[in-house]
């Protein structure tokens, strides 16, 4: 009888962290990065480089929605050509996941009605399928505690490091209204939501460890 070998193919998945502002998707991203090894990819850093190396497409920090829609065709290739499955997609002698080099992307500007279409081109129907998907919120702060959170940790590579108080009440005022949106808008693409108003720490580790479970 011929002996039959059974190949296991096993797949660390590649990570997308979505949310708002100052929920602490930065900070998952570097526990991440220590814990299991992922590659940190922020997407306010891909922003900015656009809006220096291309600002005739009007991608830039504080543009919102404009941002988002924008900047959507790029994430949708790179999220598709870098986790697409082994001999599918647009490039079939890319691999999937790169094994190796599994990255955490991390970012508010996310528009997935125009990045899901993009990412299908690649053999990735559902996102949740190559990605683990991790929603951060903060549903039980108010304005005046989320200025005091920014005064007290903004650090000089924070867009509103500098900003006075109206400026940051400002941006309070839009993180509270995102992290309401993410809760209804992420879980329609698979999105776990996770809320870091308290016990941000413990919430971390629950992430982390979800994710282990997901191995």
């Amino acid at each position: 009888m011929r002996n039959i070998q059974i190949r296991w193919v096993w797949t660390i998945k590649n990570i997308i962290i979505s949310g708002a502002g100052r929920a602490g998707k930065s900070t998952l991203a570097r526990k991440l990065k220590e814990e299991l090894n992922y590659f940190v990819i922020n997407n306010d850093r891909l922003v900015a480089t656009f809006g220096e190396a291309y600002p005739q497409l009007n991608i830039r920090i504080g543009n919102g929605e404009e941002t988002r829609k924008n900047i959507a065709p790029f994430l949708g290739h790179f999220l598709g050509m870098f986790s697409a499955p082994d001999g599918q997609g647009l490039f079939p002698y890319t691999q999937g996941g790169l094994s190796g080099n599994n990255f955490v992307i991390e970012g508010w500007s996310f528009d997935f009605e125009q990045i899901l279409p993009i990412v299908k081109m690649y053999g990735i129907d559902e996102l949740r399928d190559r990605f683990v998907l991790v929603g951060l919120v903060q549903n039980h702060k108010t304005v005046d505690e989320l200025v005091a959170d920014m005064r007290k940790y903004d650090t000089v590579d924070d867009w509103t490091y500098g900003f006075d108080n109206d400026e940051l009440k400002k941006v309070a005022e839009e993180n509270i209204s995102f992290s309401r949106y993410s809760v209804n808008y992420l879980p329609k693409y698979g999105f776990t939501i996770y809320d870091t108003s308290i016990e941000r720490e413990q919430v971390f580790g629950q992430i982390i460890n979800d994710i282990k479970a997901t191995y």
